[in-house]
């Protein structure tokens, strides 16, 4: 692994752990207390954006020099295609937690980041959009890429997706994270274009924030108003 990559993940792991001086440093300042959490969050994820790009600058400028790299058309495909795939795979995950080890379906992780999301609105771009492109950086460009060099794809990926999901905090729900990474790791093997699995996982976590927190509570009265339709429709039977 290159010194700028040991540099791009000492960034994250900084940027991970900086809440723990930032948000008392705002709580002094006298702000919000349930924005708080939110708006460092937005802070320290932007700045750890743009240091990282800065430290990727030969990556991106030698990207070209990549072989048998998909067309820009087939990466699209493949883009859209990884999103139906990433929803199969946490669908078929949620199962097997179901079924084989009774775990119920719902991420406190997620519930969590939605709260946040509610209070501070802004921090949706972070969820949506950085914290994705941040993500596919470190644990497949970086983490996956690496071992994928010296191993096979599936302990490559496997290695890669458990620590990726690891990170998340969500312990009960490990296996739906680790195979989310390895959808986006086989994404990236395929196209070899880390845009691909990066415009996945975008499209995922802006589907989650579009459905959870732009439109939760009017879906919340959405299912209230069909709940009480079907009721009154029953009432006449």
């Amino acid at each position: 692994m290159t010194k700028r990559y040991w540099l791009v993940i000492l960034t994250y792991i900084l940027m991970q752990l900086s809440a723990f001086i930032g948000v008392p440093i705002l709580m002094l300042m006298g702000m919000d207390e349930r924005q708080i959490p939110g708006i460092w969050t937005l802070f320290s994820f932007s700045l750890g954006f743009v240091l990282i790009l800065l430290l990727l600058r030969q990556d991106m400028t030698e990207r070209h020099l990549t072989r048998n790299r998909s067309s820009k058309s087939e990466a699209i495909v493949w883009s859209i295609a990884g999103i139906f795939m990433a929803f199969i795979a946490q669908y078929i995950a949620v199962l097997i937690e179901i079924g084989v080890f009774g775990i119920e379906p719902g991420s406190e992780n997620t519930e969590m980041i939605v709260e946040l999301a509610k209070a501070t609105p802004a921090l949706i771009i972070v969820v949506a959009v950085i914290g994705p492109i941040l993500e596919e950086i470190i644990f497949r460009m970086i983490i996956f890429g690496t071992l994928y060099k010296r191993y096979n794809f599936w302990i490559a990926a496997i290695i890669s997706s458990v620590i990726f999901a690891a990170v998340h905090l969500d312990f009960e729900h490990l296996l739906v994270y680790t195979s989310m990474g390895i959808v986006f790791a086989f994404l990236y093997v395929k196209t070899k274009r880390i845009i691909v699995p990066i415009m996945a996982h975008v499209a995922l976590n802006s589907f989650v924030m579009l459905v959870q927190v732009v439109f939760g509570d009017r879906l919340v009265e959405l299912q209230r108003k069909l709940e009480e339709m079907q009721g009154f429709i029953g009432g006449l039977y």
